[in-house]
């Protein structure tokens, strides 16, 4: 056994290896809180879902929605957080669901969703039976969407339809890459979705305004449109075209239901719906069986399916959406969710004007008013981000962010730099605050 003097010294020495390690790592720490004091940086906001191109004025580059990890500090600004609307966190919706209650409380027993099928016989074999008969009741509620002769094929959220549509629609045998379109402002993921994997199949050419080639090609119609809320149709009209409607917004808190869309491809998404975007969750309905069976084998490659416990969870939440309708006796304003949703977004976009009228740096588009069949209401398009335009600055994205507003240039969405895009459904105090600010650059900006 060792003495008591061998033990001593052998505690001495891990003493000061300890210790000569606590005193690196202090100078470590203390070297990187120097650097942050003199490069003057400020960890702002790691929040985000998502890619986007990161732009500024010596070009774009790829970054993730939380790539805002240091931003300067405007010493007459020190005091202010950033405000993040750049991109669509559907936070509004929180407090609704937290009024409701325990009504949607999903319990989801250990022994449940150990399998992969949901239902065999189904052609997307992964939907699971109770999700497909919510969302069928609800679009037939809002009359939004037809769903007769329809197979719906469940994703993990929009992007991974878009990318199913794409490996269904495009034919493995072509010459060339099948060409991928869109109407600018068009939605700023489009690009960087469809070219991420550098696919034989599909390429992105941009604006399909300016997309004149006799060949075939996919033109994706995203209508009410991310950015700028506009109702949109199809552009161009060449030979082999294939249309794919991303229909979103297409809810009555966004915009008035004048029609059930009646689409060949048709995505809509659980975020933009009802608010829940961790759920991850979309639906595609299509008409053809052979393109439905090719996007289940794309996700089927992909992912192996779609998580059972988000469909379980999600078809609770969009059944009590559907059974307050239905209910008389429960059916009062203060309870329904689209009433709250459309209040809402009214009340949101009521304040944006007010604030933007009260001088000249700023300016809105003038959206579409029409009669909406679904709550016998008259109104104009409320969409999800304001389509801000700078009419004062050169540089719209890089004015606002000196101003502590983080928001997304018109450059991403194949537009001018003169443009923004401002999300309006995040939590309440960020958005008051953006008005305030809003309101405050105006009346300093205006002569």
């Amino acid at each position: 056994m060792p003495s008591a003097g061998a033990k001593k010294m052998k505690e001495q020495a891990v003493l000061v290896v300890a210790g000569h390690w606590l005193m690196l790592s202090v100078a470590i720490n203390i070297g990187l809180l120097l650097k942050v004091v003199r490069d003057g940086n400020l960890p702002i906001d790691w929040s985000g879902s998502g890619f986007h191109i990161n732009g500024n004025e010596n070009g774009a580059t790829l970054s993730s929605l939380s790539s805002y990890a240091a931003e300067p500090k405007p010493d007459d600004q020190i005091l202010e957080k950033y405000i993040n609307l750049d991109h669509g966190d559907p936070t509004m919706y929180q407090s609704y669901w937290k009024q409701i209650g325990d009504r949607t409380t999903v319990v989801i027993s250990g022994w449940q969703s150990v399998s992969y099928f949901s239902d065999p016989k189904n052609l997307c074999w992964f939907l699971e039976p109770g999700f497909a008969n919510a969302v069928t009741r609800l679009h037939n509620i809002v009359g939004n969407a037809e769903t007769g002769n329809r197979h719906i094929v469940v994703g993990t959220g929009s992007t991974q339809l878009f990318q199913a549509v794409l490996y269904a629609l495009c034919p493995y045998d072509a010459p060339e890459p099948m060409s991928i379109v869109s109407a600018a402002p068009f939605y700023s993921s489009y690009p960087l979705i469809t070219d991420c994997l550098k696919s034989g199949l599909y390429k992105w050419r941009g604006d399909a305004n300016d997309f004149d080639k006799d060949e075939p090609y996919i033109e994706l119609v995203t209508s009410p449109n991310n950015p700028d809320g506009s109702i949109r149709e199809a552009m161009f009209n060449g030979s082999g075209r294939i249309l794919v409607h991303d229909v979103a917004y297409y809810w009555p808190q966004y915009t008035p239901i004048s029609s059930r869309a009646d689409h060949d491809i048709m995505l809509f998404t659980l975020s933009k719906s009802t608010g829940h975007a961790g759920m991850r969750l979309g639906w595609a309905l299509v008409k053809d069986e052979a393109i439905a069976k090719k996007m289940v084998k794309f996700i089927e490659i992909s992912s192996i399916g779609v998580s059972k416990d988000s469909q379980v969870r999600a078809a609770k939440i969009l059944d009590v959406i559907s059974d307050i309708y239905e209910d008389a006796e429960t059916s009062n304003e203060s309870k329904r969710f689209f009433d709250y949703a459309y209040e809402e977004m009214a009340k949101r976009w009521s304040q944006l004007r007010e604030a933007v009228s009260k001088g000249q740096a700023f300016s809105l588009p003038t959206l579409p008013v029409g009669k909406c069949n679904f709550s016998n209401r008259t109104f104009g398009t409320q969409p999800a981000f304001a389509w801000v335009k700078c009419e004062q600055a050169d540089y719209c994205e890089s004015f606002l962010k000196k101003h502590k507003i983080l928001t997304r240039g018109g450059e991403h969405f194949g537009s001018s730099k003169k443009y923004v895009r401002a999300s309006l459904i995040g939590h309440e105090e960020d958005y008051n605050e953006f008005i305030r600010r809003l309101s405050l650059i105006n009346s300093e900006e205006s002569p």
